[in-house]
């Protein structure tokens, strides 16, 4: 590194730290979150109700979690179209978009309007993702999502017909976005083969990422419905989430729908929203090979104290896959995902992975009393199986973010809808400065 650049990375660290006692004199809340972890209240919503905690007499109490979409609970969605064999996340963003659940006639409708939606505009693939390809699937949706504002001839439309258009029109082709960028990923940088299978018409949003993901195109039903749950589960979390306030935040400006979703994705990348699906992969891996009896729980619980004690894993001392922002004594996303999940796994090479992870749920809270002397109400959270699931349908860690983008674009499409029609107001929060002016200095004398 040269002199000059030196100085400037010197001056990135020296004059962009805020003392941390400026929060505390100012009572700011960092992250938008009260001393207590409770989220402060930045909006009203209809969408959604991330319930995991009351709180009683000014003080915040544990409570089992729910899931409400629309009124209606994740676990109802998710248990009526399973007995009747049927998909359910194309009724999970039909009744996200318009409020209410769909009659048997507008779902095969909807399912239809999807489908005839996936394609990508006429050499679409070949100039913007093809030509320009990307080691991270995520930046390639969002400059995707960005491109798409070329090919419509009245981007800038805020009525609802080119809104629902383009949620519709968006919701389509994120898969097939997803799965382009994918192959392009694997052709330049990993030196693979590139498959690039047509779109077969009617089929569910499920049954389209198997179909063009697999080299044979072939999967079993157990499968995508699998899959289609994941997608379920992924496809909303409320308000308050960094994503979806992203795309509010966004929305309340007056851009356009595709800086928007675009701004969304760009959330969802990070390491601390979506993306965390990777370190708990990685932290399983650690574990997987270094305990080397996994139904040994003494060894287990050795380890995981060490990667409290920052002693091993990634030196952040932090057990991925447990704990939530809003959650205490149970994440309903990830009770329900465990469940098929363990079905899945049942008398595969994959059930003693499945318990090894059972495990760590349960011994985690115990291990984190012991040494951190806390009694934190923790559970695991829905990216502690995600990962999990995703391998054992032989979908690569690659697409575990993207797939999330995949399911959310349809909780990030109905929270723009309600902010164009109930926010009226920009998002502009205060920030403190503890800046002091200073005299300007002549550049001879600097």
């Amino acid at each position: 590194m040269n002199g000059f650049k030196e100085t400037m990375c010197a001056a990135f660290r020296e004059n962009n730290m805020i003392s941390p006692a400026y929060f505390d004199k100012y009572s700011v809340k960092r992250g938008l979150r009260n001393p207590d972890g409770t989220g402060v209240m930045a909006g009203v919503t209809n969408i959604c109700n991330v319930h995991g905690y009351v709180v009683d007499d000014g003080e915040k109490k544990p409570a089992e979690g729910k899931l409400i979409f629309r009124g209606y609970s994740i676990r109802d969605l998710i248990s009526k179209v399973e007995a009747e064999d049927r998909f359910g996340f194309e009724e999970i963003v039909y009744l996200l978009l318009t409020g209410k659940l769909p009659t048997a006639d507008e779902l095969a409708e909807f399912t239809a309007l999807l489908s005839d939606n996936r394609a990508l505009p006429e050499n679409f693939f070949e100039d913007m993702i093809l030509k320009a390809p990307s080691r991270d699937i995520m930046n390639k949706m969002a400059r995707s999502t960005l491109a798409l504002y070329s090919y419509d001839s009245d981007p800038e439309s805020l009525s609802p017909e080119h809104e629902i258009d383009t949620a519709v029109s968006l919701i389509a082709k994120m898969p097939v976005i997803m799965i382009c960028a994918y192959e392009t990923k694997m052709r330049y940088f990993s030196d693979n083969s590139m498959i690039m299978h047509p779109l077969i018409e009617g089929m569910t949003t499920a049954e389209n990422i198997l179909s063009t993901l697999r080299a044979d195109r072939k999967f079993t039903h157990d499968e995508a419905k699998l899959l289609d749950i994941m997608l379920m589960l992924h496809a909303e979390h409320g308000g308050g989430n960094n994503s979806t306030f992203s795309c509010r935040v966004l929305t309340s400006s007056g851009t356009d729908p595709y800086s928007t979703y675009a701004a969304a994705i760009g959330s969802l990348k990070g390491a601390r929203h979506g993306g965390a699906n990777h370190k708990v992969t990685e932290m399983h891996e650690y574990i997987k090979a270094n305990v080397s009896d996994w139904e040994n729980e003494d060894e287990l619980s050795d380890y995981l104290r060490k990667i409290l004690k920052k002693e091993v894993g990634d030196g952040s001392g932090l057990i991925y896959g447990m704990g939530h922002a809003v959650y205490t004594l149970s994440d309903p996303r990830a009770v329900i995902l465990k469940e098929y999940a363990g079905k899945m796994a049942e008398g595969t090479e994959f059930e003693k992975e499945y318990h090894l992870l059972e495990a760590i749920e349960r011994l985690t809270p115990l291990v984190f009393e012991e040494v951190k002397h806390s009694g934190k109400v923790m559970c695991a959270n829905i990216d502690m199986y995600s990962g999990f699931v995703y391998r054992m349908l032989g979908i690569p860690e690659e697409l575990f973010t993207p797939l999330f983008a995949v399911s959310r674009m349809a909780g990030w499409c109905a929270h723009r809808f309600e902010e164009i029609n109930s926010g009226k107001r920009i998002i502009r929060p205060a920030y403190k400065s503890v800046s002091h002016e200073k005299k300007y200095i002549d550049i001879k004398d600097r």
